[in-house]
């Protein structure tokens, strides 16, 4: 099998939850039983992945250190990066280049809260190592997201978070990259937020005809403001995610 790692990514300053982060990170909140950050968790090392890297900011890395250590309670060996300033998904998944080292890239955003297993991604994904894979799920409000435009079952075109979508797909926080992923990083320029987007990843591997994508069956919803922390407590409480 070609070799996979997983990756999470759980910076940011979560601005948009106000008081509840004020003083801790926002992947450290509780949905359902568990703090936010033991579902990403969950969800690669319920797929094997016994090597996985956590991106996190300077204010709280030491939580992280203290609630996961070294990860053999969940079946995994974590490595942790310290991402200094925010600059973008893609700009912290930069970080994760010497840790994979010529292995393919499982990433998911801390935030996002799923259902379904991701045991058939990394099946099909091993098929066509050389492409990238993204999930997609219909949302009421994709206005909030980077939205897949589907033509005949395919990606055709992706906008980041557009006032006219053209369809109401979003592009969830969960990837799978081949290994050139942070070469193409390394070409990016910041967007007009100073950023370096991920969206421009996803936009790459299409260009080049080498962007897949997936259906998510079951629920997801990312945890990024009151209102969707609310909704990702409510489903987890109604249906717990399928880790395996």
């Amino acid at each position: 099998m070609t070799p996979l790692r997983g990756i999470v990514l759980a910076g940011g300053k979560g601005t948009r939850l106000g008081e509840l982060t004020r003083v801790t990170n926002k992947h450290l909140l509780p949905v359902g039983p568990y703090p936010m950050v033991y579902f990403p968790l969950k969800k690669l090392a319920g797929v094997g992945l016994g090597d996985i890297l956590l991106v996190s900011g300077t204010e709280h890395m030491g939580d992280f250190v203290e609630l996961l250590g070294s990860g053999k309670d969940h079946g995994c060996q974590i490595t942790y990066k310290v991402q200094d300033e925010a600059g973008g998904i893609a700009q912290a998944l930069g970080l994760a280049r010497l840790f994979s080292h010529g292995a393919r890239s499982l990433v998911i955003l801390g935030d996002n809260i799923f259902e379904d297993s991701l045991h058939d991604l990394v099946a099909e994904a091993e098929k066509q190592p050389n492409d990238a894979f993204v999930l997609l799920k219909e949302v009421p409000d994709p206005q909030r997201y980077g939205v897949a435009e589907i033509q005949e079952g395919r990606i055709v075109g992706i906008e980041e978070k557009p006032k006219v979508p053209k369809s109401k797909m979003a592009v969830a926080g969960i990837y799978l990259y081949p290994a050139d992923v942070y070469e193409v990083i390394r070409t990016l320029k910041p967007s007009h937020r100073g950023e370096l987007e991920i969206t421009d990843v996803n936009k790459f591997y299409l260009s080049q005809g080498r962007l897949r994508s997936r259906p998510l069956k079951g629920y997801w919803t990312d945890a990024g403001t009151p209102e969707s922390l609310g909704h990702a407590n409510d489903l987890v409480r109604n249906s717990m995610p399928r880790f395996v």
